[in-house]
This record gives C-alpha cells, sequence and structure tokens, in this order.
C-alpha cells in the first residue's frame, strides 16, 4: 500500500489481486443480495483509491482494508431497515460452484455437500458480531488483535465472539466428526 500511495500503480494491482476473494466473500456472506454485495465490494475499492494519499500505516494492511469493509457494511446496514440485515440465503446453488478436483463416490459427494450446506446453514444462524469475526478470520485471515481492530472492539471482546461462534459451529457439525 505504501507504494501505490507513492505512485505505483502495478502496486494497487498487487493488493487487488491478493485480497479481492476474501472481501468479496466476506460482503457476500454477510447479505442477502449479490448485487449489493458487489456494490459494497465496489465501494471499498473506491474508497481505498481515494484514501490512498493519506494512508499512514497504522495495522497491518489487510486490518486497514477489513476496517474498511466493515464500516462500509455498518453504513450500508444503517440505510436499511433491521429486517433486511445480515446473511441470507445464497443466488443460485454456491455449492455447485465449489470444485472438487478429488475423485469421490457419489455418497462421499452427496455427503460433502450436507457437511457445506449445514456449515452454510451455522454460519447464517449465528448472531450478526459472531457471524463477522468468523468470516473476519477465515476469509480475511486476519488475528484476534486486528479483528478487535477492524470492528471498533477490545480484544477480549473479539476473541469471545469468535470462540463463541466456534463452539456453536463445532457443536452444529458434531453429526459429521
Amino acid at each position: 500500500m505504501l507504494c501505490y500511495r507513492d505512485g505505483d500503480a502495478g502496486a494497487f494491482d498487487v493488493l487487488y489481486g491478493r485480497h479481492r476473494g476474501g472481501v468479496y466473500r466476506y460482503f457476500r456472506r454477510q447479505c442477502r443480495d449479490a448485487a449489493v454485495a458487489e456494490e459494497l465490494f465496489q465501494d471499498v475499492w473506491m474508497n481505498l483509491i481515494r484514501a490512498r494519499a493519506a494512508y499512514t500505516v497504522q495495522a497491518k494492511f489487510s486490518t486497514y482494508l477489513y476496517r474498511l469493509a466493515h464500516n462500509r457494511l455498518v453504513d450500508h446496514y444503517r440505510q436499511r431497515r433491521p429486517t433486511a440485515m445480515g446473511y441470507g440465503e445464497v443466488d443460485g446453488d454456491v455449492l455447485e460452484s465449489i470444485p472438487d478436483e478429488r475423485e469421490q463416490s457419489a455418497e462421499g459427494l452427496i455427503d460433502l455437500k450436507q457437511q457445506a450446506a449445514r456449515l452454510m446453514a451455522l454460519i447464517a444462524e449465528l448472531p450478526e458480531s459472531q457471524r463477522e469475526a468468523f468470516l473476519l478470520q477465515q476469509e480475511g485471515g486476519l488475528s484476534i488483535e486486528d479483528i478487535a481492530s477492524a470492528t471498533s472492539v477490545t480484544r477480549e471482546t473479539a476473541k469471545s465472539r469468535l470462540r463463541y461462534a466456534l463452539a456453536k459451529l463445532r457443536q452444529g457439525m458434531a453429526p459429521w466428526r
């Protein structure tokens, strides 16, 4: 980001290539509508471009980027009714788009799809703050400290949210252990 701030346009391509998948998945799993997720995704990158000249290192770049994403998501939620918030059904069958390069029996594939569907449902059922902490860790690769910084909470709060989310997901996935 420092190189991009200092005028190296190619550095943006590196940042975008490195982080676009995680940021998009973060929004996609937080929003009901793919179009809204895409709009928020684009807004974050435009905000990053606008803020480049004023960028100073205060944390890891990923923390900074996911802070922008979190703030944009909060702004979006404030503009919507409370019932429009949160994780919802996804357009199409997301599970069908996940490539599986391993050869498996039909039963194995069915079981794998059932596990994935169950996990997605469990993620959808998490309280908003726990789901966000989980997605920031899993999709963004953020540490507990980075999650705390990105969501403006204490380290202990971020740690608790993540711990509760993981416990609920483990409990819900217990039949497959």
